[in-house]
């Protein structure tokens, strides 16, 4: 018997359950057979050959304790990001580096982008090589949360975008089986599957395997139906994207190929900062496309770059504190960029000749805990830096962890960030079932003392309503729901007609923008006892959206901007499939 597979005989027996734990029982392995500490994926590959051969069963707590960077399943979905080829930009900011080859802003020392470029783009090769890193980490890759990234999305030739997107449904759709083909797996034998720190740049030469006969013929439609009902499924599409490409046809285009969420690049809020960062759109843009997306029922991620030339501390302060007193703006979720200078870049030019300074990291870090303490319960701030490697930040912070040190910062002040991030349930020992010992590091919670939390604010002509699933005493959020009531142009009243709808679906209908459970990624059809998915709290407040539209604002019709692969869920709540949406008469 190999030392890994008495590791996982020692860690059954003794029920090691933290990685405290674990790390003792390594070292003590280590010390006695005189070899190297093992990784905890290689731990992973020899328990998983041990239930292939019968040696054991498969085991939730062991599965938990051994998987690599918890962080990648916390948030209830995997994320894939995939980068497009350039195609040419058609912006001239300031800012973004130009380096041939690469899509403008990305640099190639990038981790999503040498994955990229390690597959040549190739976005098939993209989403498996992903799936098979962070499977043969420990997570479940049921559900996909694919970002498709690259600069302006709207900008790239109809023709690639459909044929981009339906190659990352194709891999996920076939990534079950290509995975057990002998080919793959010989591929995946090397040293880059054991070693942690290739985990974000996994990637296999040889493309060869994994191709279906019809793959090229396939449709769009056809590798979306497919996926409805895959093992592996996309359950939102994310495009980042300009204000200015944003109109009623685009949207219409997004919705085809199964997009639920836009990241628009806002960068600021003032007309003399865009025009002096030579952006090319201005506020109205922002706040047009804003509005159109909302009543779409997408989703809205704002990138904001704080420090930008022409702006400063205070008017930094005053736009975060802008966008969500203006309801023109509201956006559901932050993308935080302080501005930086890089090589092959204006602003360098800028900087070398003194015409731009930077924040010093103790203004930046000041700057950030003040945005961050402002930020509502029903935001979620996902980033608060740009992956760009140090090396290659000539003037600005290179601090890659100000999340983390910011977090210690206002760990004991009254006010500090609630956003959804800073407030997610990330494991849970729940006591509605039988109390287990088995999920380490998870905070035990009465799932019975949770109630709903009902946030109601206006938003781009509409009204929103956030509902979420909370433990309030310990101020942990486990589900939310955006349900949005469209805009006054697209309701009817008393008094006049609606407008007619650039969408028959949602012609006079509430939407429900989103409907998200936290914590650990639990595969579909799955329950866990240490994990909030799965147990019915989505449901719950679906029906509550739903009661909400029918008895409160009369409305007939609800709809769903459901991705792909979430759509067997909403059929089995009664809705049906129309014009993209999942709908359902109330």
């Amino acid at each position: 018997m190999t030392i890994n597979r008495q590791i996982i005989k020692e860690i059954i027996k003794e029920k090691i359950s933290t990685p405290d734990a674990l790390s003792a029982l390594k070292r003590n392995f280590s010390k006695k057979n005189k070899v190297k500490i093992p990784t905890n994926i290689i731990l992973l590959k020899a328990y998983y050959s041990m239930i292939k051969n019968g040696e054991t069963k498969r085991s939730a707590s062991i599965e938990n304790l051994l998987k690599v960077r918890k962080v990648r399943s916390q948030s209830g979905v995997v994320v894939v990001a995939v980068l497009t080829k350039d195609f040419g930009c058609p912006g001239k900011c300031l800012y973004c580096p130009t380096e041939k080859g690469m899509p403008k802003s990305y640099l190639s020392n990038e981790p999503a982008v040498m994955r990229a470029i390690l597959n040549k783009f190739d976005p098939y090769k993209q989403v498996k090589m992903r799936l098979q890193a962070l499977e043969n980490s420990g997570h479940p890759i049921d559900k996909i949360e694919l970002i498709i990234i690259g600069g302006t999305f709207g900008s790239l030739p109809d023709k690639y975008r459909l044929w981009f997107v339906k190659r990352c449904y194709q891999s996920a759709n076939t990534f079950a089986a290509n995975s057990k083909a002998p080919t793959f797996a010989k591929a995946m034998a090397g040293k880059q599957i054991t070693n942690p720190k290739w985990f974000d740049m996994l990637t296999i030469p040889s493309g060869v395997e994994g191709q279906t006969p019809n793959s090229k013929s396939q449709t769009l439609k056809k590798a979306q139906q497919l996926n409805e009902k895959a093992k592996h499924r996309i359950v939102g599409i994310t495009v980042e994207t300009r204000p200015d490409y944003i109109n009623e046809k685009e949207i219409l285009k997004l919705r085809e190929l199964g997009g639920t969420r836009v990241e628009l690049g806002v960068q600021s809020i003032y007309d003399d900062v865009l025009k002096l960062n030579r952006r090319g759109h201005n506020v109205s843009q922002t706040i047009c496309a804003t509005k159109l997306l909302k009543d779409a029922g997408f989703k809205i991620n704002y990138h904001l770059m704080p420090n930008l030339p022409g702006a400063t501390m205070v008017r930094d302060k005053k736009m975060f504190k802008e966008i969500f007193a203006n309801p023109d703006f509201q956006p559901d979720i932050l993308k935080i960029y302080p501005t930086v200078v890089v090589k092959n870049s204006k602003l360098y030019n800028w900087w070398k000749r003194g015409k731009y300074k930077p924040y010093s990291d103790k203004k930046l870090l000041n700057l950030l805990i003040d945005i961050k303490k402002g930020i509502p319960p029903y935001v979620r701030i996902m980033r608060l830096v740009r992956d760009i490697p140090a090396q290659s930040i000539i003037a600005g912070s290179k601090i890659s962890n100000l999340r983390q040190i910011i977090e210690q910062k206002t760990r004991q002040d009254v006010l500090r960030c609630r956003c959804i991030r800073c407030r997610e349930i990330k494991e849970v020992k729940s006591e509605k079932f039988p109390p287990k010992a088995d999920a380490p590091r998870a905070q035990k919670v009465k799932v019975k003392s949770l109630k709903i939390v009902r946030r109601n604010y206006n938003a781009s002509g509409g009204k929103e309503i956030f509902l979420s699933f909370e433990d309030t005493k310990k101020d942990k959020l486990f589900a939310l729901l955006r349900l949005r009531i469209p805009s006054f142009a697209f309701r009817a009243s008393e008094d006049k007609p609606s407008k007619k709808h650039f969408i028959g679906a949602l012609q006079n209908a509430a939407i429900i923008r989103e409907v998200h459970t936290y914590g650990q990624t639990v595969p579909i059809a799955k329950k866990s006892k240490t994990a909030a998915q799965h147990i019915g709290l989505g449901k719950q407040l679906i029906a509550e959206a739903e009661r909400i539209a029918r008895d409160e604002f009369k409305i007939k019709k609800i709809a769903v901007i459901s991705g792909v692969g979430v759509r067997d869920y909403y059929r089995k709540l009664g809705y049906g499939l129309k014009d993209e949406y999942m709908v359902k008469s109330l």
